[in-house]
């Protein structure tokens, strides 16, 4: 029986990555989306080339850095997404906020809160999006976006807020009755009715 040594290992391994990488930025989106799931089975072996990939000057390199840093389940790999939430190209940080949607943590809620705030008003609502699937950890970050004095960002989060449909969102969706956006208002009125007393609070 033979054994291949440890180099060995290692240079299949990095030859491995790099095709990979060379996929990822080939330009043919097809091909690149084929290698995604060898960069899942692969895991944390291949975060660092993909955050060094983030780093490109090519904003079509750093999407897919974005999109394949989707697919593996580790801390290192949720700071690059949150990393490529500030990206100066929208189209990565829409990847970036739909993909912390996918694989929701309470550790990308201040990021995510940021967001709200991004000129790009998918980005935004992907972000919205995103907060509401961390769930009840996210509602005092949200509750205190209500005070932004952009109805925008308020009426993403309380849209989240509605969504999360948790007892402790009840304060802020009262207080966003008042607010001069009807927008606003009717997410509040969603939430408060999701939770089973906004019939009864407008029949009073």
């Amino acid at each position: 029986m033979t054994c291949r040594s440890p180099h060995r290992e290692l240079d299949l391994l990095i030859s491995e990555i790099q095709s990979i990488l060379n996929s990822l930025t080939s330009g043919d989106d097809e091909r690149a989306e084929a290698v995604v799931p060898q960069i899942a089975s692969l895991g944390e072996t291949a975060i660092d080339s993909l955050l060094t990939l983030l780093e490109s000057p090519s904003s079509d390199h750093r999407w897919w850095a974005t999109r394949a840093l989707a697919v593996i389940d580790h801390s290192k790999a949720q700071d690059g997404l949150q990393r490529a939430l500030g990206d100066e190209d929208p189209n990565v940080r829409q990847c970036a906020a739909l993909s912390l949607r996918l694989s929701p943590t309470p550790s990308a809620i201040p990021t995510l809160v940021n967001a709200l705030q991004d000129m790009d008003r998918l980005v935004a609502r992907f972000a919205a999006d995103a907060l509401a699937a961390i769930g009840p950890a996210a509602i005092q970050a949200l509750s205190l976006s209500m005070g932004s004095p952009d109805p925008a960002v308020r009426v993403e989060a309380v849209r989240a807020l509605a969504a999360i449909e948790d007892p402790h969102a009840l304060h802020a969706l009262f207080d966003a009755l008042d607010d001069p956006s009807p927008l606003v208002c009717h997410w509040a009125e969603q939430g408060l009715e999701r939770l089973g007393v906004g019939m009864v609070f407008f029949e009073v």
